[in-house]
């Protein structure tokens, strides 16, 4: 019988950030990448190795994504770019498509045909002015509109199905997806929670989903911003599990190791009182765990 400890988050042994996001294991390189969006910096850490390396940006990365041709995409505040890590030069794919002085990209993967996909955030968050791109052989495209804060994204194993979230809303989308074309359809709930109320406890608030990933059953793990937790949910929308969490704000999941059973979780601590990161001092670390289920390999962004 196998002795392995399950769902025991501990910290990645690197400096926390202010906001880590976008977190990737790169088969290749079997390293973690991910980015501090208010720290500026694209982040890799190889276990095997312990070494991180941080790479200083001149503005915010949403997110990143690991691409064919050696490069990672990085979808920042000035557009798409394409970053070499060798020699830390970036090259632009797309301008951004919005006032970057109000709105720029957040979450954003590639799908399994390597399409990259990336959302925005509408910074002032008083209207849903955000929307969702696809970015294909050199193009730029808006396919969905209707959201504040653009999160969530993660494809089904069978690749028919996208899962789409706005944080703000507190709700997570479900729609048909055709793998051939990279068209949408069928734009429905898939789950949603209640808003935190005025006054509310965070001890007694369940968070609002962020980063998100689906693991090999085809389930859906979210990360609850504010609640202090991951939730692990059925194709159906089901919770299965619940995985407390040592700081309240996770905000992405993605698998890793040899056999994608690693989970590591992206946390913040940009804006937490001081109260909290005495009481919560791993806020801002990456968090890893083994799970039972292995997660589905990244998929590349092709050029």
């Amino acid at each position: 019988m196998s002795t392995e400890l399950l769902f025991d988050p501990q910290p990645v042994p690197v400096a926390p950030s202010l906001l880590g996001e976008s977190p990737f294991w790169h088969p290749g390189q079997a390293a973690l990448y991910w980015s501090d969006i208010p720290g500026r910096t694209l982040n890799r850490y190889d276990p095997a190795a312990v070494r991180h390396d941080v790479w200083s940006l001149p503005c915010e990365a949403g997110s990143c994504a690991p691409m064919l041709d050696g490069g990672v995409l990085l979808a920042m505040r000035d557009g798409l770019w394409r970053f070499d890590p060798a020699s830390g030069e970036r090259t632009r794919l797309a301008k951004p498509p919005y006032d970057p002085a109000k709105e720029r990209f957040n979450d954003g993967k590639a799908d399994p045909q390597g399409r990259f996909w990336v959302g925005t955030i509408y910074e002032p968050r008083d209207q849903p002015l955000a929307a969702l791109y696809c970015w294909s052989h050199g193009t730029l495209e808006r396919m969905a509109e209707g959201a504040t804060v653009s999160n969530g994204l993660a494809w089904s194993p069978d690749g028919h199905t996208m899962y789409w979230s706005d944080t703000k809303t507190h709700a997570v989308q479900a729609l048909d997806f055709d793998p051939a074309l990279g068209t949408l359809s069928g734009r429905r709930p898939f789950i949603s929670f209640p808003p935190k109320q005025a006054g509310q406890d965070l001890a007694t608030y369940g968070g609002r989903p962020d980063g998100a990933a689906v693991d090999s059953e085809g389930c859906y793990w979210t990360a609850m911003f504010e609640g202090q937790r991951l939730l692990r949910l059925s194709p159906a929308g089901e919770v299965l599990q619940e995985v407390a969490l040592p700081t309240r704000c996770a905000t992405m999941i993605c698998f890793g190791g040899a056999d994608l059973r690693t989970a590591y979780i992206t946390t913040a601590r940009e804006n937490r009182s001081a109260e909290e990161l005495k009481s919560q001092p791993l806020a801002g670390c990456v968090l890893q765990m083994r799970v039972a289920v292995p997660g589905l390999p990244v998929n590349f962004v092709h050029a």
